[in-house]
């Protein structure tokens, strides 16, 4: 097999020389672009909350645990000064837990590089490192798969969430948190 350094050293030689067509042939038959459609992706609180809980809110990517979204934003509806959220997450604005805590989804294979928008392929990690891998394989930024957490060790707060909501009902009244509750309780988190 050739090595990517070759292809291009050869297509660019080629092209040094003004064979154009031979240039072409050289990154067609050994450095193909494939295009791919992308359909965009948006997951349901409930389909997030079923990866964190298979995957234990751990980030798969760095080992460390992971907390159930909504706590953040109860914590920084309570202390916005110590604890401040904005909602585009701008790093000057928003407290850096958003970064390193708050669990998303990513694709372990990216859609960008052919992989399957589909459980198997999704991963529990954190904005931050799903930010850094964006469309990198995680061998090519020296990323392993940590093992998945066991909700017994570490919930993600998940337990103490609902407990709070049980004592807080009023918090409800805020859209992003009482659509959490309905899919952890969609999910039978509590």
């Amino acid at each position: 097999m050739t090595s990517k350094n070759n292809v291009i050293t050869e297509a660019f030689q080629a092209l040094r020389t003004g064979a154009l067509p031979e240039a072409k042939n050289i990154i067609t038959d050994n450095y193909v672009f494939k295009p791919l459609e992308n359909k965009g992706r948006a997951y349901s609180e409930h389909q997030k909350i079923k990866i964190f809980i298979r995957d234990g809110f751990v980030d798969r990517y760095s080992g460390e645990r992971l907390v159930f979204p909504p706590v953040l934003r109860i914590i920084s509806l309570v202390m916005p000064e110590e604890f401040p959220f904005h909602k585009n997450w701008k790093m000057s604005d928003c407290h850096l837990a958003y970064w390193q805590l708050l669990p998303t989804i990513d694709h372990i294979v990216p859609v960008s590089r052919g992989g399957h928008d589909e459980e198997s392929n999704w991963v529990c990690t954190s904005q931050l490192r799903n930010s850094a891998k964006s469309n990198w394989l995680p061998e090519e930024l020296g990323w392993h798969l940590h093992q998945a957490g066991n909700l017994k060790d570490w919930d993600g707060l998940l337990g103490l969430f609902m407990e709070y909501i049980t004592e807080n009902k009023a918090i409800l009244a805020n859209g992003y948190i009482n659509s959490w509750y309905k899919a952890a309780k969609k999910t039978n988190a509590s």
